[in-house]
């Protein structure tokens, strides 16, 4: 029904616009600050681009530029990674604002994004990202639509456009419409999107090495025909609706707009930890024994065990997102206009079990099932405002910024995973950015002004012998409502001020070559995550803890550039040395130094506490840091030919990435080198491209990491548009993702093993524009 009636709001905006007959003016629009970035660091994927790939992740939708991947889990998530860096120093906007959403607590939260009907996606790689963002020390992702018109709509529009997949039966539906209505320049944009869990080849799946290592032997073999049989990774199907409202008037004044988007999601976690353990429950050798069978026969819970193993784990989100903005043409000597941006965002995510949702208030007394764990939902959450104020001093040609930009943000976890305490974050910015020629040389600075303050609190485990029962009695009671038992709370502040700063020079060398160079040093304060967390994160399978005690990161990050462009030939490459000092990481405590330690720091009864098994089986780890370098290369090669009445480019990239720590070691979850080659063909109103990504065998990981074995995927679309009529435009495309059906997995991603990248998948798509 939603549907209908989304299509009736769009078909009744367009006609009342008609009455208006000039074409569109086309809007170019950049995040930056300054001056467009250099091409050896900086790239646009337009619109056209996106709606050709078919639905899929940020990530994924990016994946084939030069040093950018995908840490993906499951078709729904796919966070960005570039230049093996990744979580909030890969900043994501969109329309220059930070996206507030929860996808830095855990990398099974989807980034919150509608990249329906989008006008472009801007990517900046290094230290140039500080021209658009504070904290970016690895690059930025911008994604830039219409939804506020910042010139008058001088001509309407409307489309329709459908979608389907192969690989999970993914259907898709969308619609849209611009207009100019009273002076006023109205848009509307809506898109669903419904997919089972998706194929993949067989033997993909694979358990964790450790399980596998303690079943050697008598079910070596149950487990490897277990994987063969997988061909489907379940829990994997995932479901989408949004929708955008915009609103704007302008003049010769400037302009001034607002809009509404909303965003909802429903989406299986292909892996969660709890249901590993309670899957390797079945084999364990330590659970064969006498108690086990007496345990489950007396209960009379043999078939229901069974049952909980396949019981699905599914994280739904909402989010209401309301903007404000303008630009206010001042003309002045020392002022020429200021322009403002308000956005208030309200984002939650529940991860429960699926019976819990579909039964709803039935399971609210339930506090645990068979086997002790609870049944309640978990609630993340962000509240945030952030309010930006830009003062244009300058001009196009030189420009001079003064930004600032204050954001207030509420990071809360509640429920059976609540492994941190409500975290209040502030961040003030003040920043100058200029942009001029001199010596032939186009120049780009900034320097940014920190100041960031986070209020969390602390938790530290108390133990039963220090406390008597009616101590106990009292703590339960001065600390009801803090979430965790077992856990004593300590407020702490977290305040940090710091300076940052970039440069950026580019110089033409000859006609065709251009030669840049960019340099920067970024401060990112720690994020809430890595502060104050302390439980089980069983997303990764993993009993995490934070430390408030960590200092801020410095990227030092030097980037030297070339282009070349010619009517045949165009190059380009950038080579990368990024020395961070205090590099924060998420450490498995699995290295040989680990009993050394604590045997040190604490007594026997304080090591039981953290050992692995007191903590339901997750593996120990807490974020750390020490300084690392990562240095690496991108390069691309292509040449353009006229072939059969039409273009044809081919085009050879490779890109890697080194990421090792000063005293020994490699970073982990680091992405391997690559190499893509890519023929894109045009003619007339008809597009194909087949593009071929081989990716290298990852062998350079950390110690508690496994090799990634090197695949191959052969990705192709074909597009071709017929004009209907006056202004109408039907468009039918077709796509290929993995068309060899080869088993792939990211090394960046915490499941690799467990959630590997889709088989096959065909889809088609068909868009009517008028």
């Amino acid at each position: 029904m939603k549907r209908f009636s989304t299509l009736a709001v769009a078909v009744a905006i367009a006609p009342l616009a008609y009455a208006q007959e000039n074409s569109i003016e086309e809007i170019v629009i950049t995040s930056s600050l300054v001056h467009a970035s250099s091409t050896a660091t900086a790239f646009t994927v337009s619109g056209e681009q996106i709606g050709q790939a078919g639905s899929q992740s940020l990530g994924e939708h990016l994946s084939d530029l030069p040093g950018v991947s995908s840490n993906n889990f499951g078709p729904a998530v796919g966070q960005p990674v570039i230049r093996g860096m990744s979580g909030n120093r890969v900043k994501v906007l969109q329309n220059g604002l930070v996206i507030r959403d929860v996808s830095g607590i855990g990398p099974d939260h989807a980034n919150d994004l509608d990249l329906n009907n989008v006008q472009q996606i801007e990517v900046v790689r290094g230290a140039s990202a500080l021209l658009y963002s504070n904290g970016a020390s690895g690059g930025i992702i911008n994604v830039v639509d219409n939804t506020i018109a910042r010139s008058d709509v001088e001509e309407p529009t409307a489309y329709i456009s459908g979608e389907s997949q192969s690989v999970n039966d993914g259907q898709g539906f969308s619609a849209g419409a611009r207009g100019n209505v009273a002076g006023f320049n109205l848009s509307y944009d809506y898109s669903e999107f419904d997919a089972d869990s998706y194929d993949v080849p067989r033997g993909a799946i694979l358990h964790d090495e450790e399980h596998e290592d303690e079943h050697e032997g008598e079910h070596e073999g149950e487990h490897e025909d277990h994987d063969e049989d997988m061909t489907t990774l379940a829990n994997s199907d995932y479901e989408t609706e949004s929708q955008r409202i915009g609103i704007s008037r302008t003049g010769d004044w400037g302009y001034v707009g607002a809009s509404y988007q909303e965003l909802s999601s429903t989406y299986g976690i292909p892996f969660h930890g709890e249901h590993a353990e309670h899957e390797g429950e079945d084999h364990d050798d330590d659970h064969e024994g006498e108690d086990h069978d007496e345990d489950h026969d007396e209960e009379g819970h043999g078939d229901e065990h069974e049952e909980h193993g396949e019981e699905r784990i599914v994280s739904r989100t909402d989010s209401e997102i309301l903007s404000l903005e303008g630009r206010l043409n001042i003309n002045s000597d020392l002022l020429n206009s200021v322009r403002f941006s308000v956005r208030d965002t309200d984002y939650l995510l529940a991860e429960a079990h699926a019976e819990e949702e579909h039964e709803g208030e039935e399971h609210e007394g339930e506090e645990h099932d068979d086997h002790g764990h609870s049944e309640e939902p978990t609630f993340f959450s962000n509240e945030s405002t952030e309010v930006q104020l830009v003062f244009e001093l300058g001009t196009d040609e030189a420009p001079r910024r003064v930004v600032v930009n204050r954001v207030s943000e509420k990071l809360a976890v509640k429920g059976e995973e609540a492994f941190m305490e409500p975290v209040k974050s502030t961040e003030t910015t003040i920043g100058f950015f200029a942009g001029l020629e001199a010596g032939g040389f186009d120049i780009d600075m900034g320097v940014r002004w920190d100041d960031i303050e986070r209020e969390g609190k602390i938790r530290e485990m108390h133990h039963e012998e220090d406390h008597d029962e009616d101590h106990d009695e009292d703590h339960d009671e001065d600390h009801d409502g803090h979430g965790e038992e077992g856990f004593e709370l300590e407020p702490f502040t977290y305040r940090d001020s710091s300076f940052s700063g970039a440069l950026s020079l580019s110089r033409p060398i000859t006609d065709s070559l251009e030669f840049s160079f960019n340099l920067g040093l970024v401060n990112r304060t720690p994020s809430a995550m890595e502060l104050f967390m302390n439980g089980e994160h069983l997303a990764v399978a993993r009993y995490e803890v934070g430390d408030a005690n960590l200092d801020r990161e410095r990227a030092n990050n030097i980037d030297i550039g070339l282009v070349y462009s010619s009517d045949e030939w165009f190059a380009n490459a950038s080579l990368y040395r990024n020395r961070v000092d205090n590099y924060v990481y998420l450490r498995d405590e699995m290295e040989d130094d680990h009993e050394e330690e604590h045997e040190e720091e604490h007594d026997e009864d304080h090591d039981s506490d953290h050992d692995e098994h007191d903590h339901e089986g997750l593996m120990m780890s807490s974020y750390t840091q020490q300084d690392a370098t990562f240095s690496g290369y991108e390069i691309e090669l292509g040449r353009r030919f006229t072939l059969a009445g039409g273009d044809l480019e081919i085009r050879l990239q490779r890109d890697a990435v080194n990421a090792e720590f000063a005293r020994g070691g490699d970073v982990p979850r680091i992405t391997p080198a690559r190499n893509v080659l890519a023929f894109d063909y045009t003619r007339g109103m008809t597009t194909a491209l087949l593009e071929i990504q081989d990716v290298n065998r990852q062998t350079a990981i950390s110690d508690f990491e496994t090799p990634t074995k090197g695949f191959t995927l052969v990705n192709a679309r074909l597009s071709h548009s017929v004009e209907l009529g006056d202004r109408a435009v039907l468009t039918i495309g077709a796509y290929g993702r993995n068309l060899t059906d080869e088993v792939a997995r990211n090394h960046t991603s915490f499941v690799k093993n467990e959630v590997p990248l889709a088989g096959r998948n065909i889809g088609i798509r068909a868009r009517l524009s008028f």
